[in-house]
């Protein structure tokens, strides 16, 4: 059984960092793309950021990049991201996701492409 589990929301300020981690058992991220997405309240959920099976290829939405670094450890099945600059409108649930297809491209930017969830955990930047 695949899972998922996300780490390290809160609240931060404008301006401040913080960084998500994503353990995943089940699966061997490895041979996976693997993606962050965000839902705000009262909207779609939203992809962030993706890494493809081998880390050595990784995709933003325009609002998070040079802002948002994905990133992930194969011997410990861990995705993160690392968000710095945060600003109020990156408030939102955000959620860990694992592609359905083994070494697949790194462009899944659709909810679709993942066939397994995190729980999700809350980011809040206050101004």
């Amino acid at each position: 059984q695949v899972q998922l589990a996300e780490s390290g929301g809160g609240l931060v300020q404008v301006g401040g960092s913080l960084r998500l981690s994503c353990a995943t058992s089940g699966r061997a991220i490895s041979a996976y793309t693997m993606a962050w997405f965000r839902q705000h309240p009262g909207k779609e959920r939203e992809f962030v950021a993706s890494i493809n099976w081998s880390g050595g290829s990784t995709d933003y939405a325009p609002s998070v990049k040079d802002r948002f670094t994905i990133s992930k450890d194969n011997a410990e099945n861990t995705l993160y991201l690392q968000m710095d600059v945060l600003k109020p409108e990156d408030t939102a649930v955000y959620y860990c996701a694992a592609g359905r297809e083994q070494f697949g491209p790194v462009r899944r930017w659709f909810t679709d492409d993942y066939d397994h969830w995190g729980q999700g955990t809350q980011v809040t930047v206050s101004s």
